[in-house]
């Protein structure tokens, strides 16, 4: 299989060679020149299968021609044999018809572990057989740091340097970054938004000479296709615990980067039945306000209680208007650097064809608040802020009370004790067995301007053959 730029300049690469690019050298996001595609025959034959079994069978086509199959299901099982739940996506009855899938059993406590533990296995198995070295920089909003330290953090041929913004993620995201020791592992508190880090990612990946050519750049953040290819695994386990293929699936997404919520609908061009998706955002709601009006307009960043969702530059929407623009990497060249300059929308008939499958809704402070506390008063069931964001915009976006409604359970709800006392509820949840001693663990960060030659010159001097 090779794999194409979004932005229709860049060379054509291997699994390999996208494992260790992330951005193309075009700007753009790597996606498969063509999609494997399964029949429903071929789908209700994996009903039943162990999770690890079943990430074989959806994600081998990605990878076949870079790794033996005995090793890629050997990656799968170790990644999947940490994760604190025998189901691994365990799925939660909340109403009639209406579910939560619990995609925070891994070790971080959010559903960034599902796609980064594997990453770390592909990391290390490639450099190894390379005899490589690679620098990882990424931004997180909160989740995808942890996630990333905690699945890269035994590569053998890996520094990692994780961006976050300063004082905008939750207590327990931070100390989860910060409190990992290890001489390969930097954590950086940039005086800025999430935005902002994402930017010095992306502009750091379009000119690496910071490193003096010793190394190269790696992505961890969503713009690496392996995270989107992991992701896709849970639509299919969950359709198949609840009766799919033979009857259709709607699923509501938190989403900020819009990488968890693509892989549902590269699930759904797989062969998946899958009839609704539900764009589910806070009020940072750039994506809302596209699928609702077709508008593509950058607001001022705002901080919410679901700071992981804190984003306005969504890197993976690119994918989506790729496949809209028939896979004309020039015109969607054209409207992003137009929509750097100011609002932007696409043809009518395209964004029409988004709507078929895709809603939207954007979820405010109380509303996430009053969702949190009714759930828990209904079910005993404590939600996170941004699963209560995919559980109302789900109940405000539900086209079919007959087909099965999935909200995607992003991240543990002790991750945000802020969110759980505002909804009114008088209780604090609890960190897992594993993480009991977060809070006396020792933290280890840099704090430093919202500067990218002040981040580079902190990378130069910090990773370990520099």
């Amino acid at each position: 299989m090779r794999y194409i730029s979004t932005r229709g300049e860049a060379p054509a690469l291997g699994f390999e060679e996208v494992l260790l690019t992330g951005l193309a050298t075009d700007g753009g996001l790597y996606v498969p020149e063509s999609l494997p595609h399964f029949s429903l025959e071929e789908i209700r034959s994996w009903r039943g299968l162990p999770y690890a079994e079943l990430a074989y069978n959806v994600m081998y086509p990605f990878v076949e021609d870079a790794i033996p199959a005995d090793a890629f299901r050997k990656m799968l099982d170790e990644t999947y044999s940490v994760f604190t739940h025998k189901a691994v996506a365990p799925l939660v009855q909340i109403d009639s018809n209406e579910w939560v899938m619990e995609l925070f059993r891994g070790p971080t406590l959010a559903f960034k572990d599902f796609a980064l533990q594997l990453l770390g296995r592909l990391l290390d198995y490639v450099l190894e057989k390379r005899n490589q070295h690679v620098v990882i920089m990424g931004a997180t909003s909160g989740d995808t740091g942890s996630a990333a330290i905690e699945g890269c953090r035994r590569c053998k041929h890996v520094d990692i340097f994780i961006l976050h913004p300063y004082q905008r993620v939750s207590e327990v995201q931070r100390r989860q970054m910060t409190t990992v020791q290890g001489d390969n592992i930097h954590n950086i508190a940039v005086k800025g938004n999430f935005d902002d880090c994402q930017r010095m990612v992306k502009e750091s990946f379009g000119d690496q000479s910071f490193l003096g050519g010793k190394t190269q750049l790696a992505a961890v953040n969503s713009i690496n296709w392996a995270r989107i290819m992991a992701q896709i695994v849970y639509y299919f386990q969950a359709s198949l615990s609840l009766g799919g293929p033979d009857r259709s699936m709607a699923f509501s997404v938190p989403t900020g980067n819009f990488g968890d919520i693509f892989a549902g609908y590269l699930a759904k061009k797989m062969g998946l039945p899958i009839s609704q998706l539900v764009i589910a955002t806070n009020r940072n709601d750039i994506l809302h306000r596209f699928m609702s009006g077709n508008k593509y307009e950058q607001h001022q960043l705002e901080h919410t209680l679901s700071p992981s969702m804190d984003i306005m530059v969504s890197s993976n929407f690119e994918r989506l208007l790729f496949d809209l623009h028939g896979r004309d990497g020039a015109a969607v060249k054209t409207l992003l650097e137009n929509a750097s300059k100011g609002p932007v929308s696409i043809e009518d008939y395209r964004w029409k064809h988004a709507r078929k499958v895709f809603d939207s809704d954007a979820v405010d402070d109380k509303s996430t608040c009053d969702t949190i506390r009714d759930i828990f008063e209904q079910n005993e069931y404590l939600l996170d802020p941004h699963t209560a964001i995919g559980v109302q915009a789900a109940r405000n976006c539900r086209r079919d009370l007959a087909v099965p409604m999935i909200t995607l359970g992003t991240a543990h709800p002790a991750k945000f004790p802020d969110a759980i006392a505002e909804s009114g509820l008088s209780l604090k949840p609890q960190l897992p067995a594993h993480m009991a001693d977060l809070f006396e663990r020792e933290e280890r960060y840099t704090v430093l301007d919202n500067n990218l030659g002040e981040v580079h010159d902190f990378i130069a001097k910090h990773w370990k053959n520099a």
